[in-house]
């Protein structure tokens, strides 16, 4: 009798743990979702100047774009060009290359990438989640290599984690 009731239970959590990645996978449920108002439905996303002191030409352009992505993927909003019910805008303001490890020969073993992004976020329906902060994101890289070698994968790395932070912030309730 016991040993049924623990098999069934074992049953039980096998299915559910095989569905579980059958929906994510199929893209059917996502863990990562945004908790919106249903009054909130447009969101505008202003492009993000590149104000660093040191300039990746496609840097401002591929944050932008990445932002706007991850809001079609992940809500229900219709992008404008302004005044959206959530509007976003903010400038880039760093893009910096540090030695994170020094060797006894005084040479960098390992340097990072670190990008900073100032972001002022206004929630037309809510103005108590309004922000104005910046959000930064870093990637290391071997100090044996040139930045040009890993730049491209790198970039691609910590935007994406710079959005997931900026998304969760704004609409994820985090």
């Amino acid at each position: 009798m016991i040993w049924n009731i623990y098999r069934m239970k074992y049953k039980i959590q096998y299915l559910t743990a095989i569905l579980t990645v059958f929906f994510v996978s199929c893209g059917i449920y996502s863990f990562q979702q945004s908790y919106l108002s249903p009054d909130v439905k447009t969101v505008s996303i202003e492009y993000f100047p590149n104000m660093a002191m040191l300039v990746e030409p496609t840097l401002s352009n591929t944050f932008t774009e990445a932002l706007k992505d991850m809001f079609t993927r992940q809500t229900r909003l219709q992008q404008i060009e302004a005044d959206g019910h959530l509007q976003f805008s903010g400038e880039i303001r760093g893009y910096d290359i540090t030695p994170t490890a020094i060797t006894s020969n005084e040479v960098a073993a390992q340097n990072r990438l670190t990008i900073r992004v100032k972001v002022k976020y206004v929630n037309q329906m809510n103005e108590k989640q309004n922000f104005d902060k910046e959000f930064s994101a870093y990637s290391d890289f071997p100090g044996s290599a040139s930045i040009e070698q890993y730049q491209a994968q790198l970039i691609e790395e910590i935007v994406k984690n710079l959005v997931e932070n900026i998304f969760n912030a704004s609409v994820g309730n985090w």
